[in-house]
């Protein structure tokens, strides 16, 4: 029997990016104690490791590029300013303070890469025509144009041997370029792009390839090896220490979804250019390290966001930025990895991380961080939204941490943070009772301003949602002929695929908003009278949602069962809510039919079948010893009744000599009789 939800619940605690932990009588507790739980929110110079702690991190500012939209590449200046090359239009903005300004343009799609190299000159990589250019002050001029690239991916300079190299595509070749503009293939590979290339101390170069991910190490003119195969769609960027370890990030990406096409209009009020160099959809990304002799060692992996920027820091750790979420991670030799930066933009397209200028340049929209420091008065955790489900009173914050933090708390009924929101609470700086207003969500900020050096290892949280009355929906009788079960559904004297059994299996569905712990009672009931009778003991504690009955004692007829749920077991006795609900009919037939005036007139069968509940629901008849039951229809051409007639012409059947003609009567229940009667 179905009956209107009252509630509809969407929201699973088990399913939530947090331990959302049970306790007694309906308090639960937000439990945040590792990585994935604390870097779900805003990190505003703070850093999260893979183990949970939150400390310290990049502190960064803010300046935006009203010229673009993306930022291909970035190279700091000895002067203390900031050149980016652009993907709209291939601009080169300058950054100097808070203030950006074009350059020179170099009317490309992009400009992929900027180096310094040839006597001070910038060296300026374009796509999709294949140029190079180099520009001194603000002026730009050609260097070469690259035969047969379309795509110059990447630059790295050579300053020993004072020339440049350049990876390329589409036909997978590795140029080297000398001041004058002398271009000739240095690498020529298999792959359509390679992607990345880096200069080693000891002059070697290291070159990416895409569409298969491998790692070259060419050593002279045609002379390369493969120092890894990644498995994967891309060799993104390469980066090298000055011991002479090699690090790379690699990306599991659809090939050549990373060539941007132009706009076929641009939007009012918007700059010309490509879409945004990384592909829309998440890719999955890897950080490696290859010791001088080649030794691989997988340092960072993601499987929900590609890698889209390295680079070395001053501390010698590698960065590495995504392309999804906007973030900046970094990793020890222990491969401990740590979430250093978070930013509003979706992509970090280039980190410089050693120098003067050090900064963080993201994409979508253009927006350079400088690099101010690590932590600082302004470092601010902000916790993702936690979600109770429902409406919550919330009770006692608790945390473990090293040195002394300032908490504040806010609670709201969406499930982004508006204008509807309750203010942020007063500042504590030990555990207390949350006095944020009820609601469904809660936030936690933590501010480091009483110990830059402080650390934040695990935060717990009371809560207790309203106790809201749970509904059953739906009660059967698995296999009940009451037409609430597909089993149920069949032909008049269609086959019986089921055997009389006196246990009956019930079964109810229930709508749960809050998941407290339900305890169930059964009752059942003579159709016709409202005397109800208990099924369930009265100390049998029923919490699962089916009951088998044992129906052997019960004088047969038409009952109904009733299902009681309560909530006793999670609340006090003045909050407990109940709900009831009735099943369809339930026949309990214990008993076969019989079978009267069984008799032949010729060769033509008949008889009468009778049951006590009913109904009549197949006859069949064979020949004794043979196990071939033929089907035989009702008189009035339905089996519907407790009582059947039925005449049959049993000459289809029949040998010839003697036989015994056997009949076989069904009832709903799945009793059957059998009765036989010679033929000479």
């Amino acid at each position: 029997m179905q009956r209107s939800r009252f509630f509809f619940w969407t929201v699973l605690l088990s399913s939530l990016g947090f331990a959302a932990v049970a306790g007694a009588v309906g308090t639960r507790r937000f439990v945040l104690d590792d990585g994935a739980d604390f870097k779900g929110g805003d990190l505003e110079g703070v850093a999260v490791d893979a183990a949970g702690g939150v400390r310290a991190g990049l502190s960064l500012g803010s300046t935006p590029v009203s010229q673009a939209s993306t930022i291909w590449s970035a190279l700091s200046l000895k002067d203390g300013s900031l050149l980016l090359g652009t993907g709209n239009d291939g601009k080169i903005v300058k950054v100097v303070g808070g203030t950006s300004s074009v350059v020179a343009e170099t009317k490309a799609l992009a400009v992929t890469s900027l180096v310094e190299g040839f006597g001070g000159k910038v060296v300026v990589g374009t796509l999709p025509e294949g140029k190079l250019f180099t520009l001194t002050g603000d002026k730009l001029a050609p260097l070469a144009t690259l035969k047969g690239a379309e795509h110059v991916w990447q630059v790295a300079f050579d300053a020993r041997a004072g020339v440049a190299y350049a990876a390329t595509g589409p036909e997978g070749k590795l140029f080297r370029i000398t001041a004058n503009g002398d271009a000739q293939v240095y690498f020529d590979a298999e792959e359509q792009q390679l992607m990345s290339v880096a200069v080693a101390p000891d002059g070697s170069v290291y070159v990416g390839a895409s569409d298969k991910a491998k790692l070259y190490k060419v050593t002279g003119p045609g002379r390369a090896s493969v120092v890894y195969d990644f498995e994967r769609t891309e060799v993104r960027s390469i980066a090298i220490a000055p011991n002479g370890d090699v690090y790379a990030i690699a990306n599991e990406i659809k090939p050549g979804s990373q060539v941007p096409q132009r706009q076929a209009k641009t939007p009012e009020g918007q700059p010309a250019g490509p879409n945004a160099a990384t592909p829309p959809a998440r890719g999955k990304g890897t950080l490696f390290r290859f010791s001088k002799d080649g030794k691989p060692d997988e340092l960072l992996q993601d499987k929900d966001e590609h890698y889209t920027t390295l680079s070395l820091g001053e501390d010698g750790r590698p960065y590495v930025g995504t392309g999804a979420e906007g973030r900046v991670y970094t990793v020890d030799q222990s491969h401990n990895s740590v979430l250093v930066a978070d930013v509003d933009e979706r992509q970090v397209t280039a980190l410089l991380l050693t120098g003067q200028k050090r900064v963080v340049a993201a994409s979508d929209p253009a927006v350079v961080h400088p690099v101010k420091g690590v932590g600082g008065a302004d470092a601010v955790w902000t916790s993702k939204v936690l979600d109770a489900g429902i409406r919550a009173r919330f009770g006692r914050i608790e945390w473990e941490s090293s040195g002394t933090l300032e908490f504040s708390t806010r609670s709201g009924n969406t499930n982004e943070p508006d204008e509807s929101w309750s203010a942020w609470s007063k500042p504590f700086t030990g555990p207390t009772r949350i006095d944020s207003p009820p609601a469904r969500y809660l936030q936690v900020r933590a501010r480091f301003v009483k110990d830059p050096k402080a650390t934040l290892n695990q935060l717990s949280i009371a809560f207790v949602t309203d106790n809201l009355r749970a509904v059953l929906t739906e009660v059967k009788v698995k296999g009940a002929d009451d037409g609430s079960s597909e089993e149920a559904v069949r032909s008049s004297g269609g086959p019986i695929a089921k055997r009389s059994d006196t246990n009956l299996n019930l079964n109810w569905k229930i709508d749960n908003p809050d998941k407290d712990e339900l305890r169930y009672r059964l009752r059942y009931r003579l159709v016709g009278s409202n005397t109800w009778y208990e099924l369930t003991k009265p100390d049998e504690r029923l919490t699962k949602e089916s009951y088998v009955w044992d129906t052997s004692d019960l004088p047969e007829g038409r009952y109904r069962v009733q299902v009681s749920a309560s909530d006793e077991i999670s609340n006090p006795p003045e909050l407990v809510t109940k709900d009831e609900l009735e099943s369809g009919v339930v026949i309990v037939d214990n008993t076969p039919p019989v079978v009267e005036g069984l008799k032949l007139n010729g060769r033509r069968l008949s008889a009468v079948a009778l049951d006590g509940v009913g109904p009549i629901a197949r006859v069949e008849v064979t020949v004794a010893g043979r196990d071939d039951w033929r089907p035989v229809g009702a008189q009035d051409g339905i089996f519907d009744e407790q009582r059947e007639e039925f005449d049959f012409d049993v000459s289809s059947i029949l040998p010839a000599g003697p036989a015994l003609i056997s009949v076989r009567a069904y009832d709903a229940a799945g009793n059957f009789v059998v009765r036989s009667l010679p033929l000479k």
